[in-house]
Order: structure tokens, then sequence, then C-alpha cells
């Protein structure tokens, strides 16, 4: 305990990381207020028929990423999901458009002018999902005289615009938070709006035990240890590692004239799971499509059946299609997102090489092999941990609520934005001369 405080105390000595610090917890303290303002017009004690909607399901995963704005009917709504919607969207389209490839390669410059394309597809996103939530909040259990001047025009553009200018002031927070505080911004306010649950989610797991004799404290303290156990082995897939070693020749100068020697070995990481949760994510929004296509079959047995199987995410069918899905995303985002063959040229033009391996082709195509058996293990893991909130639903009886902080994207986001920011402190720590969180507290200045 004394360690740890100790090492408070060693990053409060930091003023630079001290103010950074404050920056950050101010700015997510103006996002979970703005999550409480209800959008002006609507009655705020007639949402609880939205309350109840998203309560569990896919919308109950919305609503956690928004940290309960979206069962709010707030300005903060949409969350910043639509930023992160855009995001993906430019990434994949890099892959095919030239100006985009051109854009990545052009440094920081391309760099802002890549945040700007993504700012303004961030914008036309939520214009179209702004009408969309507003239209959508009577099927969520929101009756008309909740809407104090009606659906008119005179309340449905300023609602829109209101979404709108909400979604840009949370993205304008996330990277003011990147850029004067400390992590990454978007994702803290993601993580934020997920912890923000957590509390009300657990207290209802709590009441149900203890009141409806179903189990007990002994339960609950199971179910904690349960819960820690897998927040380890998320910490395990998200840090898990192949290196591969690699070697570089250095030129050196001795006795007047130059020679090559050998230089020290290094590694490239290469990560277990370099996909992190879009294929998480990417699968969410396919699983959509089932459903879709048992309504268009409404009226025979088998529509019915994709219905009735592929609206409960804790159901089987719905969760072996979505590991399924998972398995097959990670592939397809792992293969986008590490360029084995530009990682080979550029060892390649830097004087490296991997022992045992000729430079350049031979040298992509064993990165390629080792990236694809490290991507299966991970893939599955990966899948497991999204499908684990249905399992304890199903073996343990944990409510859904609950259950979603048992894997999948929520606590995978929590634990890598948890493990980045971390990171972040400990850098300033370590070259401020301190040991790092990591370790004990104690100030290990040179004399």
């Amino acid at each position: 305990m004394k360690n740890f405080i100790d090492t408070i105390s060693n990053i409060w000595k930091i003023e630079e990381l001290r103010n950074r610090i404050l920056i950050t917890l101010g700015l997510l303290l103006v996002y979970r207020f703005g999550c409480q303002i209800v959008l002006p017009g609507i009655d705020s004690t007639q949402l609880g028929g939205l309350t109840d909607s998203t309560d569990q399901g896919i919308f109950g995963l919305l609503n956690a990423f928004t940290g309960g704005a979206f069962a709010n009917a707030s300005v903060f709504a949409l969350g910043i999901m639509p930023y992160i919607s855009a995001s993906i969207v430019v990434q994949l389209m890099g892959i095919a458009i030239p100006y985009l490839q051109k854009l990545q390669k052009e440094g920081e410059s391309g760099r802002k002018t890549i945040n700007q394309i993504t700012r303004w597809l961030t914008i036309g996103i939520c214009i179209v999902q702004a009408p969309a939530y507003l239209y959508g909040l009577e099927a969520f259990g929101v009756r008309d005289s909740a809407f104090l001047l009606g659906k008119g025009l005179d309340f449905m553009i300023p609602a829109v615009i209101i979404l709108v200018t909400g979604t840009v002031f949370a993205m304008w927070l996330g990277e003011k938070i990147t850029d004067k505080g400390i992590g990454n911004g978007i994702s803290l306010l993601i993580m934020i709006g997920i912890i923000a649950t957590m509390p009300q989610s657990f207290v209802q797991e709590f009441i149900s035990r203890t009141t409806d004799n179903n189990g007990g404290l002994m339960f609950i303290l199971i179910e904690v240890i349960i819960w820690f156990l897998v927040i380890l082995a998320c910490i395990l897939l998200v840090m898990a590692t192949r290196q591969i070693p690699v070697q570089y020749a250095r030129r050196t100068a001795s006795g007047g004239y130059e020679k090559n020697i050998m230089g020290s070995r290094q590694y490239i990481p290469l990560k277990l799971n370099a996909s992190g949760v879009m294929p998480i994510i990417f699968a969410q929004a396919i699983m959509f499509v089932p459903g879709m296509i048992g309504g268009a079959f409404d009226d025979t047995a088998f529509g019915q059946w994709m219905q009735v199987q592929f609206s409960d995410i804790f159901g089987w069918a719905y969760n072996l299609l979505f590991a399924i899905l998972i398995i097959i995303f990670t592939y397809f985002y792992t293969a986008i997102t590490v360029p084995t063959n530009k990682m080979a040229d550029d060892l390649k033009r830097s004087g490296g090489f991997i022992p045992g391996i000729r430079p350049g082709k031979e040298t992509g195509d064993y990165l390629d092999k080792i990236m694809s058996l490290i991507t299966l293990p991970g893939s599955i893991f990966l899948a497991l941990l999204a499908i684990l909130p249905a399992i304890v639903v199903k073996l343990m009886d944990v409510q859904a609520g609950w259950a979603l902080f048992y894997g999948g994207t929520s606590l995978l986001i929590m634990v890598g934005v948890a493990i980045d920011t971390v990171q972040q402190v400990n850098s300033y720590l370590l070259n401020r001369h301190y040991d790092g969180l990591m370790k004990t507290g104690k100030n290990r200045k040179v004399a």
C-alpha cells in the first residue's frame, strides 16, 4: 500500500503529467454532464419506456457505449459511435482508393487531411442517424405525449442540429484529451461511458442474488472472482505478442577504414490479436441481417424461427454465428491492417534481416505465415470472450446488464484503454527517473 501511495505521489510531483491528468478528468466530467442533459422539447419524466427497451440486447450495448445518454434522450444520445463508424469506413476505403493510400504515405500532413475527411463523414453519418433516432423513440416505448412540441419540423430540425452538434462536441472533447490530456481521448470517452453503467448493473445483480434467495453473497463473491479472471484473460489477449528476432548490419569506423559488423539483435513484435475489438464490431453489425431475413419471410416457419433465434443475443444460434463471424473478420481485418510486405521492405531498406530468411519477398511470406498461425488462436480466444456474456447468463443466471461486463466489446475496450493509459503514465514516470506503475513507487533519481 505504501508503494502505491508513493507512486501516486510521484505522479503528482511531475507538473506536466499532473496537468494532463487534471485536464483529462475535467473534460471527461464535461462529457458525463452532457450525457444527463435531455433534448429540449422532450419530457424526461416520460422516458421510462426507452429505459426499459435499452436494458438488454444490442440497444443495451449501444446505451452502454454512450454512458446511458441513448436511454436519456440526451444531447449526446448518438455518442461518439458515428465518429468510430466514420473512422472504420475511411480505414477500409484506404485499401481501395488510391487518393487515401497516397495520403497515408504523406506523414503528418496526410494524417491531418484524413482526420478532416473523417470529421466530415462523421457529420454525414450523424445527419442520417439523428432523424432515425428521433423517429425511432416511439418504437422504444416513448409516448407521443413526451414530445412537448410534437414531431413537426419546429422540433425535428433543432433536435437534429443538437444531436449532430453533440457528437461533434464529443469528438472535439476526445481530440483535446488526446492532445492536452493523457491517453486516447476517443477511447476514454467510450470507456467512461461503459464504466458509468457498471455500478447500476452490479447493484441490480446484487439485489437479484440477495433478495430472491438466488445464491446470496457467496454467489456474488464467485461472480466477482470469475470476473477478475476474465479480466486477466483479456489482458493476456491484448498484451500477447510473438517476437520475431531481427538482426541489423551496422557500419562502424575502425583503424581508418569501415567494415560491416553484426549489430545487436532486436525483435518484431507480432500481436496475437492485432485487430483489437474491430472483428466484434463488424460481426455485431452483420448480426442484424438474419433478423431482417426472418422478417422478409415472416409468414413462414423458417422466417419466424430466424426472428426468434436471432433476436435473443444470449441464444445459442445467435452466438454460434457471432463466434464464426468474429473468427472470419479477425483474419480479414488482420490481413488489411498488418502490412507484412511493407514490413519486409522497410526491414530490407534499413539493413535488417530475420536470421535464416532471405530479405525481401521471402521475409514478407515468412511474416505472413507467422501472422496467420498466431491469428487462429487469437481469433478463437477473441470469439470465446465475445460470447462469454451469453455463457454466464445461461450457466450462472447472471443479470443481462452485468453479464455484458464478462466479455465482449465492453470489457475488451475497458482493458485495452486502461493498459494504453497506464503505459503513457508509465513513460512519464520512467522519463523522470521514477519507477513505473508496475513497480514500486520509490524515487530512483541518480544523485
